[in-house]
């Protein structure tokens, strides 16, 4: 059973007064999302196979979700992952707001592994001292796909290297999704452009 994770203290150096409630919001969010489930279902589980956390490294494309408040509206999104030495992971996550051509978010949380037997699940910081849950429910065997929820099932993300991906794919990940307890009809298709078509590539 996977419990919330949360502390009481609290650091105020957030840098801009504008980004520091919003930062709160979606910390509050995220640890909302990674309490125990009360409905029926056991509280979700990250895959018990080893991830590789070098190869899991780099760019994610998010394909689809059960977006947060923040990520409504967002294109392009993309999460990019970088192994830090003391083994923490330095994490951009960074979109279009509104349209492809859309002012650009970027918010940078910090992961933590938190199961290091599996490396699949982790806890991602967005402001100190909250830590929520990120669990890896899925990693296609070419680190080309994956998964990521939250124990209550209330958020997901699909993601791919490429932000583009077939429609088969995309079908065998909302399998996945629906075998993992989650409700496909609140996963959202988000607007990606090829690479090519993005300004300045």
């Amino acid at each position: 059973m996977l419990p919330c994770v949360f502390t009481f203290t609290m650091n105020f150096n957030t840098g801009s007064a504008g980004r520091f409630p919003a930062m709160i919001m979606i910390s509050m969010t995220l640890l909302a999302g990674g309490c125990q489930s009360t409905g029926r279902q056991p509280p979700l589980e990250a895959m018990d196979r080893k991830v590789d956390l070098e190869r899991y490294m780099g760019d994610w494309h998010v394909i689809a979700n059960i977006p947060t408040f923040i990520e409504r509206g967002a294109h392009n999104a993309v999460e990019t992952y970088e192994l830090n030495e003391d083994g923490t992971i330095a994490t951009t996550f960074r979109f279009n707001r509104g349209s492809f051509d859309g002012p650009v978010r970027t918010l940078r949380p910090k992961g933590f592994v938190h199961n290091t037997e599996t490396n699949a699940e982790w806890r991602m910081r967005f402001i100190w001292p909250f830590k929520a849950a990120f669990l890896i429910i899925h990693l296609d065997e070419d680190y080309e796909t994956t998964i990521v929820g939250v124990p209550s099932r209330s958020y997901l993300w699909i993601m791919a290297r490429d932000p583009v991906i077939s429609d088969e794919t995309y079908r065998k990940l909302l399998d996945v999704a629906a075998s993992t307890g989650h409700d496909v009809g609140k996963i959202q298709r988000v607007p990606q452009q090829p690479l090519e078509e993005r300004e300045g590539n």
